[in-house]
């Protein structure tokens, strides 16, 4: 969707702030450039947009030379997003967004039509939001209309420079969860400028790490922080890469262990002997259907010391399972379920497929997770899936 071949960028006073850069951003693709001031990140951006010419090579837009096309009209087939927002202060809201289609010279009613949809997409309520002007919303209020208008006019692309840099971190965590939400939805090809490695992490597909005008390194997430290209690279993203690509590393169905599992209507005496069969403290407990419901100890309250074939000991799980706060769905990353165990001061985590139903696929445990996280850099350095490595564990040099 988005090519350059051979760009630089040089001023009048031999200042080189972009120079030689050659990279494709697929469609549909979100890559986050990242590095700091003064690298050439914005202005890599703003040569896509063509507020600022290159002074070599070409910038090709779904294969057409950005130079043979008007600028306003290229313009008008691009959202962009800035940091200070840039929202007209005497227009309402729902005006703001219709901005573009309004430029482009939809019907009023249609314009309008769009921006309350894409408000909607974006959590504000145009019956509510509609009618208020910027003075009124927050500063993430305002962020969120401020892409809500870059995408009025459906753009394949959307250029974001520093969008989130502007707002607290509570609010600007909110809003790259959001963000995440929104493009799984709308799928634009986007280029994302940002000086936080950590953002460039969370939201990119791929990242382009900048020294001064160049890419030091161009490749997906857990590649940047697993292999760093370069040791200005390794030192960009900081001695804690390794807890930064936990952010980076989903859970898959290969990292759980497989605990003792039983049923809501099994008999409590029952499940008593399961787990004294089977040396355990706890076992999940699943309705009838397999979805998680919570986790019974092997004593429950009311049955400490209790023999199975008493009458102390009858009724069924039901009645003594525990609720389970510390759950979460495969594919959600490593970092989450950390700090889900942390949360909930949990041993494991229950982990639950992505689908409707909730069902049950088995538990995350610290040391699991330690060796997913093993398994997933070791993957990435020898090229091949997580599923294909073997790790050398105590244990295993144990058996040796």
């Amino acid at each position: 969707m988005i090519r350059f071949e051979h760009v630089s960028k040089r001023y009048p006073d031999g200042t080189a702030a972009v120079d030689d850069l050659s990279f494709e951003v697929a469609r549909g693709e979100l890559v986050t450039l990242v590095g700091p001031s003064g690298c050439g990140k914005t202005t890599t951006m703003k040569m896509v947009n063509r507020l600022i010419e290159p002074t070599e090579g070409r910038i090709f837009l779904d294969g057409d030379d950005i130079s043979a096309i008007d600028p306003v009209q290229l313009r008008r087939r691009i959202g962009y997003v800035i940091q200070q927002v840039g929202l007209f202060p005497h227009r309402t809201v729902l005006e703001n967004t219709a901005t573009v289609p309004h430029l482009l010279g939809w019907k009023r009613a249609k314009g309008r039509a769009r921006a309350a949809e894409l408000l909607d997409l974006v959590g504000l309520d145009p019956s509510v939001y509609g009618d208020r002007y910027p003075e009124q919303l927050s500063g993430g209020q305002r962020q969120r209309v401020g892409v809500a208008r870059a995408l009025a006019a459906d753009p394949p692309v959307l250029l974001m420079d520093e969008p989130f840099g502007a707002v607290d971190p509570v609010v600007r965590d909110r809003l790259q969860g959001e963000f995440l939400r929104l493009q799984a939805a709308v799928g634009k090809t986007v280029l994302f400028v940002t000086h936080d490695i950590e953002e460039a992490v969370r939201l990119g597909d791929r990242i382009a790490v900048y020294g001064r005008g160049r890419i030091e390194q161009f490749d997906a997430p857990a590649a940047v922080l697993g292999a760093p290209a370069t040791p200005y690279v390794a030192d960009f993203v900081g001695a804690d890469r390794g807890l930064k690509r936990l952010s980076v590393t989903p859970i898959e169905e290969g990292d759980l262990e497989q605990p003792p599992v039983v049923h809501l209507d099994d008999p409590l005496a029952g499940a008593a002997a399961k787990l004294a069969r089977a040396g355990a403290r706890w076992a999940v407990v699943l309705d009838s259907e397999d979805r998680l419901h919570g986790w019974i100890p092997a004593a429950p309250s009311g049955a400490q010391d209790t023999a199975p074939d008493t009458p102390e000991a009858s009724g069924t799980v039901r009645e003594h399972a525990r609720r389970m706060e510390a759950w979460l769905p495969v594919g959600a990353s490593l970092k989450q379920a950390f700090a889900t165990m942390l949360q909930h001061d949990a041993g494991w985590i229950a982990v639950i497929d992505r689908e409707e139903t909730g069902r049950f696929l088995g538990v995350l445990t610290p040391a699991r997770l330690h060796e997913a996280l093993r398994r997933s850099i070791d993957a990435d350095g020898r090229a091949v899936p997580r599923t294909d490595v073997e790790l050398e564990t105590i244990s295993t040099v144990t058996r040796r």
